[in-house]
């Protein structure tokens, strides 16, 4: 059965079986059941939490607040459990990561961790699961990839591309071997998927990424490896030492053998005149003339990803780009129910089987009275979002901030605004104000003392126009006296600012570091110095947008077109962290 709650039982003493619906069923069903699950939104979420408190009572967690496993266990959590952050419950989630095997937080074996893109104390956040949870995971991720056949619904034999997605959940099959998908070396799995899809050019139905960057990583890779691609595509077989995995290579071959087969003579020819066309264009409209059955681009472009959109429209040649789902290591959460939306319209319908969700307004104090359950959000509020789920997370606060669109029957549905508190983001990493203040300090005390230069102010951006996406920092350097060099020019030896770049970069978290070395989904960051009164400019152009002289404060993050046309016109110099 389609479960996306635990078991008929643990859904309340009626036995309540609007929450499951049959794998295979026909689309129509599916929809059926979205239907009932959101109309019957307010049973069912009281429902599922009286589940999970009746399941998890005698847990250390919840034993602490005073519950019992009597019935007035629902009111007593709601009144007294408090809203909390991973900070709060860290010390709990150490002890079962170091091997303590009680119920801590949850009545169930805790089998694994899932690793956040959030951040605790500069590091990833360990996210405890159960086998149940994650077959509950899987089984929406396959509710969405049906809701999706209202996109891609005339295929018997479609195919699918996606980099770095939901690799255990399809409908559609692949259009590379298992081996290419699960392969730790990133640019393996790359190449053998994208040689994969190109030979499979005429079955491919969606093309898909979790990330924007990882979307143009893969199209600038494609554009490094394209006469490699080309080559390979011609001879049936991989011809270059780019694939060195003996499995790897076995499984791509007997699909490039299989698909010379079957597909029209003259492939590499003909893919050859398309991307010769698509690049006297600057790359204009490459996914759609690589892959001319492609109905859709499958990527996340809400929220800070919106920034995104012009440049995979540039790709896309047309195809929608369409956000299927909302959720995180924490949760799954919704679903988009209209996908081919555009996407500053895309909204999420909550899905009230997956936790129980509360929302505390965004100017309110983190306290049980402030929370909103999910039917009494108001159109129009903000809110940040606060789920309870079966695997020892607790009135636990996402920290994600929606803004509620409407209603989907009695469920509500929400725009995603972004993370509270991330100031600057290229990808999956969230950098707030006080980190970079803490890594622009940093790089002060150990590069820039003792050269007689200071910073006299900075502010930053996210410079989304190369790929990979990388931090920009606005430096204004002021001379302290006699430097050895001139004091005209404001700024000390190109090593000495290399060095204040690197230092930065080392401040920054593990999520930081990994997409930057490992990963490759953030480019090095830059500091452009600009010319002394700059932000005197931008402080005056900020007050002629109306902000008063009590008010203004310099912004760490600058977003605006004006503002950062402002700074971009007074730099001077450029460097880049070296490493």
């Amino acid at each position: 059965m389609f479960n996306l709650m635990a078991t008929p039982s643990d859904r309340g003493d009626n036995g309540r079986q609007t929450s499951s619906i049959a794998v295979g069923v026909t689309d129509s069903a599916t929809l059926e059941f979205i239907e009932n699950v959101t109309r019957d939104a307010a049973i069912l979420q009281k429902e599922l939490l009286f589940a999970i408190l009746r399941r998890n009572y005698a847990t250390e967690y919840l034993a602490a607040l005073g519950l019992d496993g009597s019935s007035d266990d629902y009111e007593l959590f709601k009144r007294v459990a408090p809203p909390v952050t991973y900070e709060d419950i860290q010390p709990f989630i150490k002890g079962i990561a170091n091997g303590d095997k009680s119920p801590i937080l949850c009545s169930k074996p805790i089998t694994r961790f899932l690793t956040s893109s959030g951040t605790s104390g500069g590091e990833r956040k360990l996210i405890p699961t159960t086998e149940e949870e994650l077959d509950r995971n899987r089984n929406f991720l396959k509710l969405a990839t049906l809701v999706m056949r209202q996109v891609t619904s005339d295929a018997a034999c479609l195919k699918i591309l996606n980099f770095e997605g939901w690799r255990r959940v399809q409908v559609y099959p692949w259009t590379s071997p298992v081996e290419a998908i699960v392969c730790d070396d990133v640019f393996q799995s790359m190449y053998c998927q994208l040689l994969c899809s190109l030979v499979n050019r005429r079955k491919v139905v969606s093309v898909g990424a979790p990330f924007p960057s990882t979307m143009l990583r893969v199209i600038r890779f494609l554009e490094e490896k394209w006469p490699q691609l080309l080559r390979d595509i011609s001879e049936k077989k991989l011809t270059g030492s780019m694939v060195t995995d003996v499995a790897i290579r076995d499984a791509t071959e007997a699909i490039l053998a299989a698909s010379s087969e079957e597909d029209e003579e003259g492939q590499a020819e003909l893919l050859a005149k398309a991307y010769e066309s698509c690049q006297e264009n600057g790359g204009r409209d490459l996914i759609k003339r690589l892959l001319p059955c492609a109905k859709c681009v499958e990527v996340t472009v809400t929220g800070t990803m919106a920034q995104y959109v012009p440049m995979l429209q540039f790709y896309a040649g047309g195809l929608p780009l369409v956000s299927t789902i909302y959720g995180s290591c924490e949760c799954f959460c919704a679903l988009n129910l209209r996908p081919l939306s555009s996407p500053t319209a895309i909204s999420y319908t909550f899905v009230p089987t997956m936790a129980y969700f509360e929302f505390l307004p965004i100017s309110s104090e983190p306290s049980p009275e402030n929370l909103v359950d999910l039917l009494n959000v108001e159109v129009g509020k903000e809110y940040e979002l606060v789920v309870t789920t079966d695997k020892g997370l607790y009135r636990y606060r996402v920290g994600d901030v929606l803004r509620v669109t409407g209603f989907h029957n009695s469920s509500p549905e929400f725009q995603i605004l972004g993370r509270k508190g991330a100031l600057i983001s290229i990808d999956s990493e969230k950098t707030d104000e006080e980190t970079l203040l803490r890594a622009v300090q940093t790089a002060i005390s150990k590069e820039l003392d003792g050269t007689g230069f200071r910073l006299f102010d900075f502010t930053s951006m996210a410079d989304l126009s190369t790929v990979p996406g990388h931090y920009v920092l606005f430096w204004e350097l002021r001379s302290l006296g006699n430097t050895g060099q001139s004091r005209s020019s404001c700024i000390p030896e190109a090593s000495v600012m290399e060095e204040c770049c690197l230092e930065m970069e080392s401040s920054f978290d593990m999520v930081y570091r990994q997409g930057r070395v490992s990963e490759k989904f953030i480019g090095p960051l830059e500091i452009r110095v600009v010319s002394p009164g700059t932000f005197d400019a931008l402080m005056d152009c900020c007050y002629a947008g109306g902000t008063s002289m009590g008010q203004y404060k310099t912004p760490r993050c600058v977003n605006s077109e004006a503002l950062i046309h402002l700074l971009n016109s007074r730099v001077s110099h450029s460097f880049f962290s070296p490493k």
